[in-house]
């Protein structure tokens, strides 16, 4: 299967946001104005890239990558992973291996020292995924606050 790995542009909005209906069962929101500054911010901040795969047009997964600069570690940045997602048809084929990949692309170009990247799923096989694209579950403990 032929699949374009990219960051996204401004006319992905609507295509990400049906993808995202499938992480968590999020159901699709209008685009209003505030989704659509909300997007603006993002699209526009160097140090957000959202990556995005697309198979016969269609976006079919994606992930965020936030690079955060940073005053230790010799004032190299750090990024962090969200909003993995594949679009369920498109599962266990590769292709959120590349977009990982992708990100990571990015995160070495930034000079960052360590990506993070946190997960709700529980799944063995999402975690094996994680395990297998190079990220551990021991080195580190995530904690979140929920607000």
């Amino acid at each position: 299967m032929d699949v374009l790995i990219r960051e996204a542009n401004n006319d992905d909005l609507e295509q990400i946001l049906k993808l995202y209906t499938h992480l968590h069962n999020n159901e699709m929101p209008f685009i209003d104005d505030t989704i659509l500054n909300i997007w603006k911010l993002m699209i526009n901040d160097k140090n957000y890239n959202i990556i995005v795969a697309l198979a016969n047009d269609t976006i079919v997964s994606s992930c965020v990558l936030v690079v955060i600069p940073n005053l230790t570690h010799f004032q190299k940045p750090y990024a962090l992973i969200e909003n993995v997602i594949t679009h369920k048809e498109f599962r266990n084929k590769g292709i959120a291996t590349q977009v990982l990949s992708y990100a990571k692309e990015i995160a070495v170009g930034e000079n960052c020292y360590k990506i993070m990247l946190l997960t709700g799923s529980k799944e063995e096989t999402t975690l094996g995924f994680y395990k297998k694209s190079g990220y551990n579950c021991v080195d580190k403990t995530g904690f979140i606050h929920w607000l």
